[in-house]
């Protein structure tokens, strides 16, 4: 067993223990609604984006107790927007992690409410965070950057251009204009606000940035690639739904030959980003190549 294959579960179980604490069961709150929130948040899932930010807050020496409430809230936020992508007015998917989608199983209306208190609790975990945080300035700059992530310029941006484009003829900038910000903001928000909260340094911050920007895209090449020939056994969802939905994905315009040596490309490149990173900056390393490994396995 690699140092890694003990790392992701370790972080993950981490992650899942904060994650539930933050929504008890017991809870004075609709208690359906708060039943449809947990049902998302806490139904399975890699976990990739939270531990990529408290790998990142790793990398650069930094404390990563401090990084774990952010690193909730990025998952808060990836949580509600995969229930709101699964809506019938989005992608109108029944299977998520190989369970019913959240509209199945509470109803579209009770669904779309548990995806926006999810967005709204976690903006109000970030804000009492960075105000208790002995630097709120880096905390305050790390909480900007996750609120970017997830806007009009980044992953609802994204949604929305996606939505655009389903059933046009589409290129490949497009498609990559789509999974940067789909797919690949929040991820860079997650790179770039552990390592503020580490305390990285301007050129530290840019090699992440680099790393984080070639995660990001590869890792949404990455899913293109596993919805396009994986089984619903490893990845939770229906075989082909983005070819039934005419979705543009890197397979769809370039091939999945052309899609899997892109993938490799932006492995070496996002590893050459932390050329820098001593052997700290190993869960990184293992990150982009264990996205890459799973869609392009030999």
């Amino acid at each position: 067993m690699s140092a890694f294959d003990a790392y992701l579960p370790r972080q993950r179980e981490r992650v899942d223990a904060a994650l539930a604490a933050y929504f008890p069961a017991d809870t004075p709150h609709p208690h359906r609604l708060v039943e449809a929130v947990r049902y998302s948040l806490l139904g399975g899932g890699k976990r990739i984006r939270p531990i990529v930010l408290l790998a990142a807050c790793e990398a650069v020496g930094g404390d990563t107790a401090r990084a774990l409430p952010f690193a909730c809230a990025v998952e808060m936020i990836h949580a509600y927007s995969l229930i709101h992508d699964d809506l019938p007015s989005m992608d109108d998917d029944d299977l998520r992690r190989g369970r019913p989608t959240s509209h199945v199983v509470f109803g579209e209306g009770l669904a779309i409410l548990a995806g926006d208190a999810l967005l709204s609790e976690a903006f109000h975990l970030l804000a009492r965070t960075a105000e208790r945080d002995p630097r709120p300035r880096r905390a305050l700059r790390a909480m900007n950057e996750i609120a970017e992530a997830a806007g009009i310029h980044g992953m609802v941006g994204g949604q929305a251009a996606d939505i655009a484009a389903q059933g046009s003829g589409t290129d490949l900038a497009m498609v990559e204009f789509i999974h940067v910000r789909k797919t690949g903001a929040l991820l860079l928000a997650a790179v770039r606000a552990g390592a503020l909260l580490g305390g990285a340094h301007a050129p530290t911050l840019k090699a992440l940035t680099r790393y984080g920007e070639r995660l990001g895209l590869v890792f949404q090449i990455a899913d293109d690639i596993l919805g396009a020939e994986a089984p619903a056994s490893l990845t939770g969802k229906e075989t082909g739904r983005d070819d039934i939905l005419n979705k543009a994905t890197f397979p769809a315009v370039i091939g999945l030959p052309a899609a899997k040596q892109r993938a490799r490309e932006l492995l070496e490149q996002a590893l050459a980003a932390l050329n820098r990173f001593d052997a700290q900056a190993d869960p990184l390393r293992d990150i982009v190549r264990f996205v890459v490994g799973r869609a392009c396995a030999p």
